[in-house]
């Protein structure tokens, strides 16, 4: 089943969104994403556990 995740799933103004076939592959693109336009947001332990949480099946 395909993964699929928005910024505005975590509530944030931003208009990206992404999927992939599995969780590790959506959570790469996640990562990237985070690092290049949200230098803001720390990835910890606990901030990664937080956004896999919003991952959805589509």
């Amino acid at each position: 089943m395909t993964k699929s995740i928005s910024c505005s799933d975590a509530g944030k103004d931003c208009r990206w969104s992404a999927t992939a076939p599995t969780e590790e592959e959506l959570m790469k693109i996640v990562i990237e994403h985070v690092k290049s336009d949200h230098k803001e947001i720390e990835l910890t332990p606990e901030n990664v556990s937080n956004i896999k949480s919003l991952i959805k099946d589509i």
